[in-house]
């Protein structure tokens, strides 16, 4: 039996009048809000988001979360905290427009871990939340420096907190860097790392998806991140190399050749 089936009716009740108060209160507070500000918190924190990020508290996996850390098309990034006051990253992907679900397709289609993924919205929105939980999985088991995942459900992923008090690390693109060179060569070990002992291609790094926390790089945003498996893994792994390439070489880094670079992650040549 499940724990819902345990459990007797008067809690059952009370969880569901728990629940339904949050509901109320948050329709209270979007009548307060001006008309923008309801906007936002509409798209973010619908109905279903706002029952499992309950779910979630409910379980003692968030003690309370506070503002937006960043802001993108396709998700919310939040602070917050678990109930042992450690700071969390609180992802919540948004039931985004038809365009960036077109544009997740490629990185899905392929993964053979996705292979019966629904086109419609919301399975697709819930595949890749937890597309990007067992991607930074397979990464952290690959000693590959990323932020920890803790647990994902439905749209909502909860992970390391990268930064203090709410502050996140800057980019690597923010940072001057005290060794380029030094960073370089940890960025191409955590490429080979994901490529082999991960299996898995990140897709989409560059500069911009790299942070720098406590003078070391930490790889972000693998969403996008594909298998070996994946018709498409080779393209995307030279996409990469060819991003971190062009980066050090501005920085004045000798760095080697694109296809030397393959040759070191992968034991092939192209």
């Amino acid at each position: 039996m499940t724990k819902d089936q345990d459990e007797p009716k008067s809690v059952k009740g009370e969880r569901l009048e728990h629940r339904l108060r949050v509901v109320e209160r948050r329709d209270r507070m979007l009548r307060k809000d001006r008309s923008e500000e309801r906007a936002v918190f509409e798209e973010v924190f619908d109905r279903s988001t706002l029952m499992t990020i309950y779910e979630l508290m409910n379980k003692g996996e968030i003690e309370d979360i506070h503002g937006v850390v960043k802001s993108g098309k396709e998700s919310r990034i939040y602070w917050g905290r678990a109930p042992n006051r450690e700071e969390l990253a609180i992802k919540i992907y948004l039931n985004v427009s038809a365009e960036f679900r077109r544009g997740m397709l490629p990185y899905l289609v392929g993964d053979p871990r996705f292979k019966g993924v629904k086109r419609d919205s919301r399975s697709l929105v819930y595949a890749w939340a937890q597309k990007e939980y067992k991607n930074l999985l397979s990464a952290y088991e690959a000693d590959v420096r990323v932020p920890k995942p803790f647990t994902v459900k439905n749209n909502v992923l909860l992970m390391e907190f990268i930064g203090e008090d709410g502050i996140s690390a800057p980019l690597m693109r923010e940072t001057d860097l005290k060794d380029p060179n030094q960073v370089f060569r940890r960025l191409l070990t955590y490429v080979k790392r994901l490529y082999r002992e991960a299996k898995l291609v990140h897709g989409d790094l560059s500069e911009y998806n790299v942070m720098m926390w406590k003078g070391e790089p930490v790889i972000f945003d693998l969403s996008q991140s594909v298998p070996l498996e994946h018709p498409n893994a080779n393209q995307f792994l030279l996409r990469d190399l060819e991003n971190l390439h062009r980066y050090f070489r501005k920085l004045g880094i000798d760095v080697p050749s694109v296809e030397d670079m393959f040759r070191r992650v992968t034991g092939e040549r192209i």
